[in-house]
């Protein structure tokens, strides 16, 4: 028998090549050779685990509200704006207003200044007060001639223009007999008929400027047979309209003619919203008094102004009324 069969005779089970060479050379225990590790660089990455099989709680999903589609807001209408005066630039002699008893803006403080800018505070508070501008027309009326309504409405016209930033604006609207360029020593052409008579001539354009600061004076203009009917036409309106609206700080005073004496005063009251009533002290009946109010009586504000009033500081007389005319 030769070595090689004692050798797998004396195994449980035959011996390895490794075995058997350790048993013929004394090579010792085998080890198996160290595996070097893997860089970190090159390990591959850890495989995903499996999903979970319960379903995730599904959580509430918060939507934004839309925002409301703005609205364009409505575009707002522009305020009219006031028409500038455009006529002729006029020197009012300061001798000639004295000569004619009227206040001079330039001279000393009067007594007739006085009482006329007592009568101005009343008309401008409720000037300043109306919410329309019918407030800021002033109508200046007389039952009968001669009982001083240009006189006054002449001297108020200068008062009111000494107010800082106020267009006193003075309409000769006595179309029977206009004065108020005579009391200013004015000379004019045209003026309120021929506005009236004619859509296409525009009213600011025929307003006299004066050196006195803020008065303006518009004219009676050209007399017709016709005059009673265009101040009763809607041109009146239309008129009057352009030479006040857009402007706040522009009062207009017309003097008109006596209420008993012809009918523009009438006509004119329901164009504007404050009316002086212009009566002479101790000549004036009570009569004439009250059918002058029943005439003008479609403006809603009439006032009561007492002219040629004799007065003493010990006791004043005012004159009285309903002795004569009846």
């Amino acid at each position: 028998m030769t070595d090689q069969g004692k050798i797998n005779r004396e195994g449980a089970r035959p011996a390895s090549l490794f075995e058997r060479a350790d048993a013929t050379f004394g090579l010792g225990p085998v080890r198996t050779p160290p595996v070097p590790p893997v860089p970190e660089a090159v390990r591959p990455a850890p495989a995903p685990q499996p999903a979970s099989q319960a379903p995730a709680a599904l959580q509430p999903v918060a939507f934004a509200k839309p925002e409301p589609a703005a609205i364009p807001a409505a575009p707002q209408p522009e305020a009219p704006r006031a028409a500038a005066f455009g006529g002729p630039l006029v020197h009012i002699d300061r001798q000639h207003l004295r000569d004619g008893g009227l206040i001079v803006p330039e001279d000393p403080v009067t007594g007739l200044l006085e009482e006329f800018r007592i009568v101005k505070r009343e008309l401008l508070a409720d000037a300043r007060a109306g919410a329309s501008a019918l407030a800021r027309r002033i109508l200046v009326c007389s039952p009968h001639p001669g009982e001083g309504k240009t006189y006054c409405a002449t001297n108020l016209a200068i008062a009111l223009a000494a107010e800082r930033g106020l267009e006193v604006l003075l309409v000769d609207a006595d179309v029977v007999k206009p004065s108020v360029a005579l009391r200013l020593g004015i000379d004019v052409e045209q003026g309120l008929m021929d506005a009236l008579a004619d859509p296409a001539i525009r009213p600011e354009s025929l307003v006299i400027r004066t050196d006195i600061e803020g008065l303006f004076v518009l004219p009676a203009g050209t007399a017709t047979s016709l005059d009673a009917e265009y101040l009763a036409s809607a041109r009146t309106g239309e008129v009057l309209d352009r030479l006040t609206q857009g402007a706040p700080d522009r009062i207009v005073i017309f003097d008109t003619p006596p209420a008993l004496a012809a009918s523009p005063a009438a006509e004119l009251a329901q164009h504007v919203g404050q009316a002086l009533l212009v009566v002479r002290a101790d000549e004036t009946s009570r009569a004439a008094l009250e059918d002058a109010q029943q005439l003008l009586s479609a403006c809603g504000d009439i006032k009561l102004l007492l002219n040629a009033a004799r007065y003493s500081p010990s006791g004043r007389r005012f004159g009285t009324y309903g002795t004569k005319g009846k």
